[in-house]
């Protein structure tokens, strides 16, 4: 049975990182000042091997935090403007009749790189939007009769504008269940913003990155995290606990298993060799509002949900 978290604990806890990811993490934190859980929950998204989805106004950093990322851990990285216009074939590739060959050469989109920004994923139709779909899912693109894998690892970070602008389109239940995690960086405070401008002629400090092959291998040793019977048994009653949530979308199975391995990562990024019930809490409602429900109501299902369930009650 895990222990109980002292403040102590937690405040150290939350100041630790682990050695491997600690320069990046500290990278990130000073570009998007005032916002260390944003950078964290992000870094987890990427070590749990999901998809990001982040939701908030121009200007808040997202496009920079995305190439930050990808420059962290040496990703290819391709940003795609997402507009009314677009075509499924502009994000995936086309196919080409070559005369000297006479033969059709398929000719790769942008989808095929290792980090992929979909910006303002939700101001593209329906049918556009779903050519997502299957890339998030299974890592694979299918085009005239073929299918095209993916460089692994793959990693989308898609953006959305608050759907009260106009001009844009819901993204459909079975896409947003495709992202591991949605978040929103928000404007900095006032001192942080600040300590920005008064930096801003100033020569940032240089990011010293990773490989693609140790990012795989951190991936690996996150899957390895140890999660113990009790804590398992806590994950469970949350998620059962969003099933008999008036008014909320059931979690599903899928949101358990992804749920389970940003919370490992959460640990992992934090120098932890378990789970702890913090670990599932700092990362639940990042994981899981954008599944209860749109906008607002999503985010107030998921406090409820973490208020109403005990982490150190048995599984009834």
């Amino acid at each position: 049975m895990y222990a109980r978290a002292t403040k102590n604990r937690a405040f150290t806890y939350m100041n630790q990182i682990h050695p491997q990811l600690a320069p990046i993490c500290h990278y990130l934190e000073q570009q998007l000042l005032g916002k260390p859980k944003a950078v964290r929950l992000a870094l987890s998204c990427l070590l749990a091997s999901g998809h990001l989805l982040i939701e908030d106004l121009p200007g808040a950093g997202k496009t920079s935090l995305a190439k930050w990322l990808a420059a962290g851990f040496g990703l290819s990285f391709q940003r795609i403007q997402f507009t009314s216009d677009l075509l499924p074939a502009d994000i995936i590739g086309v196919s080409v009749y070559e005369p000297p060959t006479q033969q059709f050469i398929f000719h790769p989109g942008p989808i095929f790189n290792h980090l992929v920004l979909a910006d303002e994923l939700n101001r593209a139709s329906p049918r556009t939007q779903s050519a997502l779909l299957e890339a998030m899912e299974e890592q694979q693109v299918s085009t005239d009769g073929q299918s095209y894998p993916l460089d692994a690892p793959f990693f989308v970070i898609a953006t959305q504008n608050p759907r009260e602008q106009l001009g844009t389109f819901d993204l459909p239940e079975s896409q947003l269940d495709r992202f591991a995690m949605r978040l929103s960086i928000g404007f900095p405070d006032l001192n942080s913003e600040l300590a920005m401008l008064k930096r801003s002629n100033q020569a940032g400090e240089s990011l010293v990155g990773m490989s693609i092959e140790a990012l795989t291998q951190l991936q690996q040793a996150v899957e390895q995290v140890h999660c113990s019977d009790a804590l398992l048994d806590y994950l469970l009653r949350l998620i059962h606990c969003s099933r008999a949530l008036e008014g909320a979308n059931p979690l599903s199975p899928r949101c358990s298993l992804t749920l389970l391995a940003c919370a490992k990562a959460w640990a992992y990024l934090h120098h932890q060799q378990h789970v702890s019930p913090e670990d599932v809490q700092a990362v639940f409602s990042a994981v899981s509002a954008h599944r209860l429900g749109r906008g607002d109501s999503g985010e107030a299902y998921a406090k409820q949900i973490l208020t109403d369930v005990d982490p150190y009650n048995d599984l009834s």
